[in-house]
């Protein structure tokens, strides 16, 4: 351990960019890059799950408010989620004067809550996708064996529903992570804007978003693996038998 402290010492005091206190900088952005995009996932998926189920109703007024909102949230750029929750909230009257203001008023709370409603509105189309794509004989013989609806719901729908979402998932969170970099345009100090940062300071833009750039693909790769593992071990019963 102290050879390896020794070499990291020598290779950082023959660069002027990448000091002790830079490379901080960029640890403190990891850190709030990962709490923002696992809070709003963790979040939006306990959210997307009831909202996905009741998107299946047959009553209207329950499936439509909720198909509005995903339209809504899908079909416009999270960008402008975010700069109407951030910047549009001072301007619900009575809001300063109320406790939500210093909670509202820290930019991490406004990012949270636009991430989340977005992750929420893409998690529910998903999931719903993938509950009606429920095979017609697990069904069947759901109902064969006298299961209730909210008993077959939870012992053979959504367990079967959450094996076939589990790939497009994946691709959720590997987007709601690169669409993190956009939190730093209301001076969250994430991943880009460490690298922000690091260029004003050095004029040093390749050396600053390359470095942010390998940060995010290994976190890319990280996510990758867990969901082919969780693909792996949960989808075994699909692969072919070969002989």
């Amino acid at each position: 351990m102290e050879q390896l402290n020794a070499w990291f010492t020598e290779l950082l005091a023959d660069n002027s960019i990448f000091t002790a206190d830079t490379l901080g900088y960029y640890l403190d952005g990891l850190g709030s890059t990962v709490r923002l995009v696992f809070l709003s996932l963790i979040i939006g998926l306990m959210l997307a799950v009831p909202l996905a189920i009741a998107r299946g109703s047959r009553r209207k007024w329950i499936k439509w408010p909720i198909f509005l909102y995903t339209y809504v949230f899908r079909g416009t750029p999270l960008l402008i989620q975010l700069y109407l929750i951030y910047y549009g909230v001072v301007f619900i009257e009575g809001i300063q004067d109320t406790f939500l203001w210093a909670v509202l008023q820290d930019a991490f709370y406004p990012a949270l809550i636009a991430f989340t409603l977005n992750t929420a509105a893409y998690t529910t189309e998903i999931f719903h996708g993938a509950i009606k794509a429920t095979p017609r004989g697990e069904i069947e013989a759901a109902r064969a064996y006298g299961m209730s609806r909210a008993r077959m719901m939870r012992r053979i729908i959504m367990p079967s529903a959450f094996r076939r979402a589990l790939p497009a998932y994946g691709n959720e969170v590997i987007f709601m992570l690169h669409a993190s970099a956009i939190a730093s345009v209301v001076t969250i100090m994430d991943l880009t804007g460490a690298a922000r940062f690091v260029y004003a300071r050095f004029y040093a833009p390749f050396d600053a978003f390359l470095f942010v750039a390998a940060i995010y693909l290994c976190l890319t790769f990280a996510i990758l693996y867990l969901f082919r593992y969780l693909e792996k071990k949960l989808l075994a019963h699909l692969k072919p038998i070969n002989g």
